[in-house]
C-alpha cells in the first residue's frame, strides 16, 4: 500500500509550533495554499497527503498519521487542523489519541454528512462513475462546494485540479468512510485539547453549522467561528485568514502569542 506522505508547503520553521493540515475528500494536500503566506512565519506546516486511489480505512488512516507525526512534534504545541473530511480523521485521532495535539481545528468537518440522506443515497452512484466522468462532473460539484464570487480564480482552478486529483474509487471509498464514521459520545468527551470549528453559514454542500452546534455540545472544551458568508471551501475564499481567527479566538499558544 503506497505510504501516507507529509508535504512541507513552506520552509521548514523548526523552532516554531508544529502546524498540521488534513486535507478534505481530495487529500492533495494542496488547497491550504492561500493562508500559507499568514501561517508560514509562524508556524511549521505540514500538510498530510493521501494517495489518489488510497482505500485505508478510519483506524489506519488514523494510527499512520499520528505515527508520522510523532517524531516531528520534539516537545512542540501541535495544531491540527481538519477540513471537511480531514475534520473527522482529526476527530479520529483525537478520539484515538487525546493527547496528539495541544489545538484542534475543524473546517466544516464532514461528520454532517450523516444529516444530508439524499446525498447519502446519491453516493452509491459514484462507484458506477468512469475517472473521466467524475472529472467533468467535478465542474458541476464546483457551486455547491465553494462561494465561487468570493474565490479568486487561481484559487477556483487549484480546488477543481484538486477533486480530479483523486479516483472515482477511492472517491467512493471516502464517501464510504464518512457514511460509516461514528464516535461515541463518551469518546468524544475525552477529547479535551481546546478546540475551535469553523462554520460556514453558507455550505450548499454540507448542514456544517448545525453540525458544528452538535460537536460543541460534546466536546468538552469546542467553539464556534461563524463564517457568515463563505461557502464549504472557505479555506480558499479571499477573505478568510485563519490567521486572524486564530488571534480573535484567543486560540495561539502561550509561545505564539508572545511573538504577536
Amino acid at each position: 500500500m503506497t505510504p501516507l506522505t507529509l508535504l512541507t508547503p513552506s520552509q521548514p520553521n523548526p523552532h516554531q509550533p508544529l502546524f498540521v493540515y488534513l486535507p478534505g475528500m481530495d487529500g492533495s494536500g494542496y488547497l491550504l495554499r492561500s493562508q500559507l503566506p499568514r501561517l508560514a512565519p509562524h508556524f511549521d506546516i505540514r500538510c498530510l497527503q493521501l494517495p489518489p486511489d488510497d482505500l485505508r480505512d478510519w483506524h489506519s488512516l488514523a494510527q499512520e498519521t499520528l505515527d508520522l507525526l510523532a517524531p516531528l512534534r520534539q516537545g512542540r504545541p501541535l495544531y491540527l487542523f481538519g477540513e471537511s473530511f480531514g475534520g473527522c480523521l482529526a476527530l479520529m485521532m483525537a478520539s484515538q489519541q487525546p493527547d496528539c495535539c495541544d489545538r484542534l481545528i475543524l473546517s466544516n468537518p464532514a461528520s454532517a454528512l450523516q444529516r444530508r440522506p439524499l446525498l447519502l443515497w446519491g453516493s452509491h452512484l459514484v462507484q458506477w462513475m468512469p475517472d473521466f466522468l467524475n472529472a467533468i462532473s467535478a465542474l458541476g460539484l464546483l457551486p455547491f462546494l465553494a462561494a465561487l464570487d468570493r474565490i479568486p480564480a487561481e484559487n477556483r482552478q487549484a480546488l477543481l485540479d484538486a477533486m480530479r486529483h483523486v479516483s472515482s474509487k477511492a472517491i467512493t471509498w471516502r464517501i464510504g468512510l464518512l457514511r460509516d464514521f461514528r464516535i461515541p459520545p463518551e469518546q468524544l468527551a475525552r477529547i479535551h485539547p481546546p478546540t475551535l470549528i469553523l462554520a460556514s453559514t453558507l455550505d450548499h454542500l454540507l448542514p456544517s453549522l448545525s453540525e458544528a452546534q452538535d460537536l460543541i455540545q460534546v466536546l468538552p472544551n469546542a467553539k464556534i467561528h461563524h463564517l457568515p458568508h463563505s461557502g464549504h471551501a472557505c479555506l480558499l475564499e479571499r477573505d478568510t485568514n485563519l490567521l486572524k481567527i486564530l488571534k480573535q479566538e484567543n486560540f495561539l499558544t502561550k509561545q505564539l502569542s508572545m511573538n504577536h
